[in-house]
């Protein structure tokens, strides 16, 4: 009795222990299932492949109004089981009567369903059959890497469904495209793909056939200069667009600021030479509310005016200011209107933080 009493207790041991083990490996195989998924799943596409399976995607938007007109591009996506078109803001604005063009030559009249002049976005419908739809998928533009190489589908000069070839050449650029009043279009892609009129609005696409942003500008006269709106603000904001017809988010200091640099450090008597010099305070603004000051005395350097005597900002939350570039786009990263954020200035040579109840932008004027 003694001796089968232990041989089950030895028994029961070992299918513990069985168990056991069959528990860990379980878990271990959970755990790394995901990421042997994703490594198994991503595949490279080249230039030729992505073209393939994304051209069918690209529209060609005609806006009109009168006697005047202009010529863009737009791709189509899915949403919440529908179908839209995501073009730029600066195609719309003013164009009441506008169609998109499917790659197949069919037109149909587009709606705007909403749209933000800041961000530069649109989203616009078009009641057409189905299998018109080629939606395209976005991506994540956070993890872009300076080098990357991408693909844009546009209309250049009419010339739909033409395809450029370049690298990310840098994330996180502010530009000022005209539309957006007197505020930068923040955290937008740098890249080396040739776009020109009628680019503006397709999709840039990096090599896993993703849309990881929407062409919006080119510098005038240069060479592989353009720029895109980011997918992940178009992920931010596309909600809002397609159910309240905009967006009201964007964070609002109220200053106006300008780069430091080593120039304008030695008029200032300070050592610091990056962050941001606040020039003026919007009266009654978050900055002003806040007690943030602007500057008091107008210098020229060089060729360039000054007003100095201001705080300057270095750091939003605990992390640098390197620039109005990187000022702007963790702004529009990381913070909304009505968000408190904390801002470390120098004033005076000595470092302050001080608190400041983000408000919301005023309406673009038409």
């Amino acid at each position: 009795m003694k001796r089968s009493t232990r041989r089950r207790k030895r028994t029961n041991r070992t299918i513990a222990i069985l168990v056991l083990v069959i528990v860990i490996l379980g878990s271990i195989a959970v755990y790394y299932s995901p990421l042997l998924d994703g490594m198994r799943t991503k595949k490279i596409l080249g230039p030729t492949e992505i073209y393939a399976s994304a051209s069918q995607s690209v529209v060609t938007i005609l806006g009109a109004n009168g006697n005047s007109s202009v010529l863009g591009s737009g791709f189509v996506i899915s949403y919440n089981h529908s179908y839209y078109i995501l073009t730029n803001f600066h195609m719309v604005d003013g164009y009441p009567n506008s169609t998109a063009t499917f790659s197949d030559g069919n037109a149909y009249p587009a709606r705007v369903v909403g749209s933000d002049g800041y961000s530069d976005l649109a989203v616009v419908s078009v009641d057409s059959p189905s299998p018109e739809f080629h939606p395209l998928q976005l991506g994540s533009s956070a993890g872009l890497q300076v080098g990357e190489t991408v693909v844009a589908i546009g209309n250049p000069y009419g010339l739909s469904n033409t395809i450029t070839v370049g690298i990310v050449s840098q994330t996180g650029r502010s530009i000022q495209t005209g539309m957006s009043g007197n505020f930068a279009i923040a955290d937008a892609i740098q890249f080396s793909a040739a776009i020109n009129p009628g680019n503006s609005g397709g999709p840039l696409i990096n090599s896993e056939g993703l849309v990881v942003g929407i062409t919006t500008a080119s510098v005038t006269n240069s060479q592989g200069l353009g720029f895109a709106i980011p997918s992940d603000t178009i992920t931010r904001e596309l909600p809002s667009l397609i159910a309240n017809g905009g967006y009201t988010k964007h964070p609002y200091l109220g200053v106006q600021v300008v780069d430091m640099n080593y120039d304008l450090s030695r008029v200032m008597q300070t050592n610091v030479t990056s962050g941001l010099l606040i020039e003026n305070v919007v009266p009654n603004g978050p900055a002003s509310s806040a007690g943030l000051r602007g500057g008091t005395l107008q210098i020229t350097i060089g060729q360039q005016d000054y007003i100095i005597g201001g705080d300057i900002i270095i750091s939003i939350n605990g992390h640098k200011v390197v620039n109005y570039n990187t000022f702007s786009a963790y702004l529009e990263e990381n913070a909304v209107s009505g968000q408190t954020i904390q801002v470390g200035i120098i004033r005076f040579g000595q470092p302050m933080t001080i608190s400041v109840a983000l408000g919301t932008r005023p309406p673009l004027q038409a």
